[in-house]
């Protein structure tokens, strides 16, 4: 009976996501009728000492990294530079070459630290008119648009600053550049087999023609007064660089701890949890600050009303997650997940177990970010212990969650495909056969870098 009630709060948790009904409203609401029907008298507790305490500690480490790329995906969208860095990669790969264009570019921009749905947005238009141009189908552009933004550069490439590849580091002891041997083979056996699928489906439905009768069709895009490419590129260049830099410097001047002294209040702060997430915050800040100085005037003119949205969907984004981490501390609380707990252990192998866990909790919960959360807040010391006793590196056990975070997320229910469907006036019944396949190539990927690690012991 106590592994049914955690199973059904989990299920009650995808099918609302499903519906669409708001994750911040229902996972409270679920967590605690789990805690309700295992033992009503803890839920005044489990909700104060355990829901919120996790729920604010997530947004205290977290939500400044949510906010900072927020902000730096819309400055970037504001200044024009997202627009130049479309254009210009498309003049350079040619309109016969539309599919790996439009992967190029969102890859670009994603790695960069420009924001999944940021960048949906900003690719949109310009996927459109090269589709149209080279008459390949439209429903072949969710597909192309999710190859560069939602695989490789969202977990699997090292020092990617998006949150799937930041989260481990607080677990782990890791920094966002770990094993960078298996993300690099990781992020190019997603990228070559995600390019050779999609020109097979191309030249499959050669003849089809791009389509008729097709909803939110977006005006062409206009390609004057662009931003020069080396311009455009530079904020994006400056997060990489000072990401790597930060990375490599900050326990060095830091030091293993540092002593907050304020007046009277005095803490003594760990560094190695804090290092990634305070590289990955400059990083961000210098992009902004890059962007400021080289595009003040259309940045000026807009900052009041992009600061806004921005900061919008940074809280909208961050408490999304923050909840699915205290909905997973919670279920992991209940009784049934300790049985739970006990039979993962069933499977020997300590990067296995890792990997079907957290791509199973993140295709439930419909959240790469929600699904890594809910596994390494209930399970990370396991997954370090079983991984410290085989030898493996804690490098290695980062990647692999990392990347099993963004294999089976993207299920029907996964808010970033329904934004990404909904952007592009497609159904799933038109365009989500093709993202599906590229779920099942993303999840198939984690497994191979598990054998690569095995067979060669690089990392």
């Amino acid at each position: 009976m106590s592994v049914l009630i955690a199973a059904t709060a989990l299920a009650l948790l995808m099918l609302a996501a499903y519906r669409g009904l708001s994750v911040i409203v229902m996972a409270p609401l679920l967590a605690m009728l789990a805690v309700l029907a295992t033992d009503p008298a803890q839920v005044p507790a489990a909700f104060s000492g355990l829901f919120m305490e996790r729920v604010a500690a997530f947004l205290k480490f977290y939500f400044p990294v949510f906010l900072l790329g927020a902000l730096f995906g819309k400055l970037v969208e504001i200044a024009g530079f997202s627009r130049a860095i479309v254009v210009s990669a498309i003049r350079f790969l040619g309109p016969n070459r539309a599919i790996p264009a439009i992967v190029a570019v969102t890859a670009l921009l994603t790695y960069g630290g420009v924001s999944v749905f940021v960048a949906v947005f900003a690719v949109y238009p310009f996927a459109a008119e090269l589709f149209r141009r080279a008459d390949i189908p439209k429903r072949l552009i969710p597909a192309t648009i999710g190859l560069g933004a939602l695989t490789f550069t969202m977990d699997a490439a090292p020092g990617t600053p998006q949150i799937q590849n930041i989260i481990p580091t607080s677990f782990f002891g890791t920094t966002t550049w770990a094993a960078p041997l298996l993300g690099l083979a990781g992020s190019l056996l997603i990228l070559t087999a995600g390019l050779f699928y999609l020109d097979h489906r191309r030249r499959a439905l050669a003849g089809e023609g791009y389509g008729t009768d097709l909803v939110n069709e977006p005006a062409p895009p206009s390609d004057d007064r662009l931003a020069h490419p080396a311009l455009a590129v530079l904020p994006l260049l400056v997060v990489g660089i000072a990401n790597l830099l930060l990375t490599l410097h900050i326990p060095a001047i830091v030091g293993e701890s540092t002593t907050l002294a304020m007046g009277e209040v005095r803490e003594v702060l760990v560094v190695k949890p804090l290092a990634a997430i305070w590289a990955v915050e400059g990083a961000l800040l210098l992009g902004i600050a890059t962007i400021l100085l080289t595009a003040f005037r259309p940045v000026a003119r807009a900052f009041a009303d992009g600061s806004r949205a921005a900061v919008g969907g940074a809280l909208l984004a961050g408490m999304n997650t923050a909840v699915e981490y205290g909905f997973g501390a919670v279920i992991a609380a209940l009784p049934g997940f300790a049985i739970v707990r006990r039979a993962l252990t069933a499977v020997p192998d300590p990067l296995v177990n890792e990997a079907v866990t957290v791509t199973a909790l993140s295709g439930i919960t419909g959240s790469a970010s929600g699904g890594l959360s809910i596994a390494l807040a209930a399970l990370a010391d396991q997954f370090a212990t079983a991984g410290d006793a085989a030898g493996i590196p804690r490098e290695v056990l980062h990647r692999v969650a990392s990347m099993a975070s963004g294999g089976m997320d993207t299920l029907p229910h996964n808010g970033a495909v329904i934004t990404l469907l909904a952007v592009t006036g497609l159904t799933h019944t038109q365009a989500y056969r093709d993202i599906f396949v590229l779920t099942l190539l993303k999840t198939a990927a984690v497994f191979a870098v598990i054998a690569l690690y095995y067979s060669t012991g690089i990392v």
